[in-house]
């Protein structure tokens, strides 16, 4: 039976930040997508790479 909008149950994802609603989307190279998948906490990681990138770029006013 599925869970109905709105449920009270569930697991829920603790994050020190909240997500964005929009997906970011690359296209990778052949094979990265299983690869990456393997990786344990990738998301996260990835997200703090990103961060990473960001933090790298020189100040744009």
């Amino acid at each position: 039976m599925p869970f109905q909008k709105g449920h009270k149950l569930g697991a829920k994802k603790k994050l020190e930040r909240l997500l964005d609603k929009d997906a970011i989307a690359f296209k990778g190279y052949l094979g990265q997508k299983e690869k990456l998948k393997a990786v344990p906490n990738w998301q996260e990681r990835l997200r703090q790479f990103v961060d990473q990138l960001i933090s790298e770029l020189p100040n744009q006013e």
